[in-house]
This record gives C-alpha cells, structure tokens and sequence, in this order.
C-alpha cells in the first residue's frame, strides 16, 4: 500500500509507502524537506499536517512536544502516514541536488589532534566521487545494521579525501573502536550525502558561524566553501569550548582572520582554568555573540554542535536579537546516548 504526500505551499507530490515515514518517502524522491538528526531529535523537520493522519514513532519530547502535536505539528522523520497527506513544509532548494550512494571506504589517515579528537581522513574508490554541499553529513553503516552520523570537515573542492571529526565519547559502541582498534587502511561503509544544513548562497546578507565543540567539523567545510566561492559577505565565527584544547584547530581559524577579507573569529571558553592561560572571551558561546550582535535581524545563523547550545542560541536568537527563526540554519549533534536517555525518561 502506498499514500500520496502533498507538499503545501509548492504543491509537490511524492509517493510513501505502508511504514515509511514520510521524509524517507521524500529523500528517496528528491523532494528537499528539511532535516538534520532523522531520528526524532532535534525537530529540523516539523512540519505541519494540514489533512490526514500520521502516526509518529519514538521521538524526543522537545523535538515534538505535546501541545504542538495537538496543534497540528508533525515529525516528519518520525511520522508514518495511514492516508493520503497534505503537508505544510519549507523545501530547501538544492537539497536533493545529488544523488545519495552507498560506498566502501579506506580509512587513509587518523590524527588526534585533541585527548578526544580524532580526524579521519577516508579514502573512497578510485573511480568513485562523492558530490556534497557543504556541511552535510554521511551515516556509517555499522555491522550490527546500526548507524552513526558524521558531518564532512572539508569542502567538496577539497576532495582528495573526505574527512570527518569524531569525538570520544568513552563506552560509545564506534567511537570505542575508532580511538582503540581502528587502523588504517580498514574499511568502513557509508551512506551519503544526507542533511539540508548547508550555506544558503541567494542571500548576500552577513553569515554568523557559531560552533561547540567538534560542530566546528561542517561549519569548517561551509567556510572553505565560502572562501572558494569568493564571497563577499561578512562572516564571524564564534567556536565555543569548555577549555582551550577544545578548540582543536585554533590556529587554523586564526589563519582565516588574517587572511581572509570580511571574516573575522571570536573563540570562546566556558570552564577555562588558571592553568590554561585564557586571556580571550569567556561564558556560553552563544551569548558572546548576543554581546557583540544585539540586532540579528539582518543576518543568517548557520549553528551546529551540542544541542543545548543550538536550541539556546534559536530561542534567545530569535526572541531577544530580531532573529527571523526561517534564518537559523543549526545541525544538533545528539549522541545515541542522548537519544537513549531522553527515550528512557518517557
């Protein structure tokens, strides 16, 4: 059995089948509906249900809370349709601009370039090529049929070998493996590219580039773009860590300021200690920007890493510094251990 999706306001239609959920059903028919986690926790593709019905599975609380589902909101990743639907969504132009493969990779180099960061650098097929937006990400396919979502750190012009950054998490079932057992030249399967978190490039206005942690990892990919590109809007990227060492590719960044026209980057450090030497910014990363841009009004976000400070910056963004929320760009890194945890509390 299968249901016809209607898109509203572009009227677009694609075909989900009995159990699929409805943004499977779009992906696989090129229809850019936007999206990040796909696993029902960081609410990138709410939509709204105008006519129909949809069951939705398992999903975090805050992605979907209960008195919006009442209102009407849907969960597109997590919604499986039992009729015909209309839905009310924003498609992303260019987001089913590529087609999404399956591939073998080598693993071609590992450097840890922080206690728990580890880039790797992975090598694909010689008569294969991933063709990506940056800040989108690919899911490696896990033997036990599970997956794990990693965002590529490098711009599609920078294709020589896609890396990704990956960050320990002790006890986690591949970030284990990755830090203790992973050697190169093993290989690893992928599925990619996914994600609609990349740069809108119709708009001139001025870009904020705000990161936690190993989010800096697309956010890096979305700035070498620009600056192949040659654009010509002002950037500011604000890198947030809990102490120096965090903010793994410090020296990179600095790079960019100097030589880069119109960027400029503000590192940020919540828990510095004496030891440290820390003489910069201090304080949650988001509000270092609430400090030096008070009126967001005329700029687009584009935020990605822990999702207490995505979810921070898009409520205080757009309710105290004029943020249109339809210009806040965010992918929210959530572990499988946050998933589990939020799942276990229902």
């Amino acid at each position: 059995m299968t249901f016809q999706v209607t898109v509203q306001p572009s009227g677009r239609q694609f075909t989900c089948d009995d159990g699929e959920t409805v943004l499977s059903a779009a992906i696989r028919a090129g229809v850019g509906l936007p999206y990040g986690c796909k696993n029902g926790a960081c609410g990138t593709c709410k939509g709204k249900l105008l006519e129909g019905s949809v069951t939705h599975k398992a999903h975090q609380e805050k992605a979907l809370p209960v008195a919006e589902e009442e209102k009407g909101f849907s969960l597109f990743c997590c919604a499986t349709p039992h009729s015909d639907v209309v839905i009310e969504a924003r498609e992303v132009l260019g987001a089913g601009e590529f087609p999404i493969k399956k591939l073998p990779t080598r693993v071609g180099k590992l450097d840890k370039v922080a206690d728990d960061v580890m880039v790797v650098s992975l090598q694909l097929p010689a008569n294969e090529r991933l063709q990506y937006k940056a800040g989108q990400y690919i899911e490696f396919m896990l033997k036990d049929g599970k997956r794990r979502s990693y965002s590529m750190a490098n711009a599609p012009h920078l294709d020589e070998h896609l890396t990704v950054h990956i960050r320990h998490m002790p006890g986690g079932l591949f970030t284990d493996h990755v830090f203790n057992n992973m050697k190169e030249r093993d290989i690893l399967r992928f599925e990619g590219p996914l994600g609609t978190f990349f740069l809108r490039e119709d708009s001139g206005k001025p870009i904020v580039l705000l990161a936690s942690g190993t989010g800096f990892a697309p956010i890096k990919a979305i700035i070498e773009h620009a600056i192949h590109s040659k654009t010509e809007r002002q950037m500011v990227l604000y890198w947030g860590g809990r102490r120096p060492k965090d903010l793994y590719m410090h020296a990179l960044c600095e790079e960019w300021a100097r030589t880069v026209p119109n960027f400029k980057y503000v590192p940020v450090i919540s828990n510095a200690e004496p030891e440290d030497g820390w003489t910069g910014r201090t304080g949650f990363v988001h509000r270092a920007v609430m400090e030096d841009l008070p009126d967001l009004s005329g700029h687009q976000v584009y935020a990605c890493g822990a999702p207490v400070m995505v979810d921070s910056a898009k409520a205080d963004f757009t309710a105290r510094c004029k943020l249109p929320e339809a210009e806040f760009y965010a992918d929210s890194f959530t572990s499988e251990a946050d998933v589990a945890a939020d799942l276990a509390t229902k």
